[in-house]
């Protein structure tokens, strides 16, 4: 007989292994977790630092986790080798490298399709990131300035005088490890750093305290120029020359992917779902990331699979 699967998770990051361990764990039956990288936790593996702090609790926010995952306080590392221990140990059928393409609802069943081939299943949780598609400025980057141009860590170097550009915790994180060989400044349109956790703002504080880090906050960039192989930035209250920036700027919702999933998206491109995380099609829900309007929490997404499992298990009495 075909197989048809009580749940397809889209989207191996904490809110998909958090729903797929809630599901095996309360019995809901068939469970497919389907990630179109070569690996769980992608938004990690690129974007965090090396030995970057992982907190459960958020911004200054204690969060209180609700369900079966016993997520502590952490390093990259060992939350990544926590994850492994979850996958191996709940036994989830798992497939990486397969990037779903879309999920149609006809009748009760919906149809996954991607590259792997179509999966049927009684419900469908989203639970993919939003740093995939790194938020870019407004103004126009020169392509010759390509390779100065950075949105993570990659390709940095030592010795470089760098711009970091951003206001959150991955600016605060980016301008304080670069400090240690480099010439950083982290530049933020608003006056005041209100948005990293407690954790980073102390750092931040602390750098620039000791001149390590410079601040300028309160201005703006108009664009950029290449000169003489540097990159120009024209801020709104002058120029200055550096050999990096990065931004930092935070991520895009996958707009064109929800819409082909059937997800109505409001205003603003975020999807639009209940408070049980479900979307306007009944049993296709959304976890993880793309159910923050801004920021994201590993605890928080481990909570969003848990509610959604019980409530999944709930409509099923």
């Amino acid at each position: 007989m075909e197989k048809i699967y009580d749940l397809i998770i889209i989207g191996g990051g904490p809110g998909g292994i958090g729903s797929a361990v809630e599901a095996k764990v309360l019995g809901l039956g068939e469970v497919l977790l389907i990630e179109k990288t070569e690996n769980h936790s992608h938004t990690i593996r690129k974007f965090y630092k090396d030995q970057k702090r992982v907190d459960k609790d958020w911004q200054g926010q204690t969060v209180v986790l609700e369900g079966n995952v016993d997520f502590f306080d952490g390093t990259k590392e060992s939350t990544l080798d926590y994850f492994d221990a979850l996958l191996d140990d709940e036994k989830i059928d798992t497939r990486f490298n397969c990037a779903v393409e879309k999920v149609e609802k006809h009748e009760n069943l919906f149809y996954v399709s991607s590259g792997c081939g179509i999966d049927k299943a009684k419900n469908v949780i989203i639970s993919i990131g939003r740093m995939g598609k790194p938020n870019k400025p407004s103004y126009k980057i020169p392509p010759s300035l390509k390779t100065k141009i950075n949105f993570n860590l990659e390709r940095c170097g030592s010795g470089e005088k760098v711009l970091i550009v951003g206001g959150g915790d991955s600016a605060v994180e980016y301008a304080c490890e670069l400090s240690s060989c480099n010439e950083v400044t982290l530049n933020y349109r608003r006056e005041i750093l209100s948005r990293p956790n407690p954790t980073n703002q102390n750092m931040i504080r602390e750098y620039s305290d000791k001149n390590a880090v410079t601040l300028k906050l309160g201005v703006d960039i108009a664009g950029l120029e290449n000169e003489h192989g540097k990159v120009k930035v024209n801020f709104t209250d002058g120029t200055e020359l550096y050999d990096r920036v990065i931004y930092a700027i935070g991520g895009t919702t996958p707009k064109d992917f929800l819409k082909s999933c059937g997800i109505t998206l409001d205003e603003r491109g975020e999807p639009i779902f209940d408070e049980n995380y479900e979307s306007e099609v009944k049993g296709l829900y959304i976890a993880g990331d793309i159910a923050f309007k801004s920021g994201g929490s590993i605890a928080i997404a481990l909570n969003h699979g848990f509610r959604i499992v019980n409530h999944i298990l709930n409509k099923e009495k």
